[in-house]
């Protein structure tokens, strides 16, 4: 069983800044990937980013892309999404997803955290 908790959403005015982090506990293997999804009120959740922590490969949305950094930290099995430039439309409950392939799909990821709000005000 694996267990997820993110932290660091909240308020933030367009063009500012703010960095997630999602510790992960129980079997996690180094070699699993990591992911962030996002969901706006009214809308399906959607891909983020995602990450293969143990060769440190990226996959980004086009609507990130530039904006957005996925990172993690094997010794602390830790995901982190630094995000920059953040506009209006990045407002969403923020999840966290842990699995055994890279992808950029829900059905990829076995675990899920419960949710951190970002909310960007114009």
């Amino acid at each position: 069983q694996v267990q997820l908790v993110e932290s660091g959403g909240g308020l933030v005015q367009a063009g500012g800044s703010l960095r997630l982090s999602c510790a992960a506990s129980g079997r996690i293997l180094s070699s699993s990937a990591m992911a962030w999804f996002r969901q706006a009120p009214g809308k399906e959740r959607e891909f983020v980013a995602t990450i293969a922590l143990r060769v440190g490969i990226a996959v980004y949305a086009d609507s990130v892309k530039g904006r957005f950094t996925i990172s993690g930290d094997n010794a602390k099995n830790t995901v982190y999404l630094q995000m920059d430039s953040l506009r209006p439309d990045d407002t969403a409950a923020y999840y966290c997803a842990a699995g055994a392939l890279l992808g950029r799909t829900r059905r990829e990821y076995d675990y899920w955290g419960q949710g951190t709000q970002v909310t960007v005000s114009s």
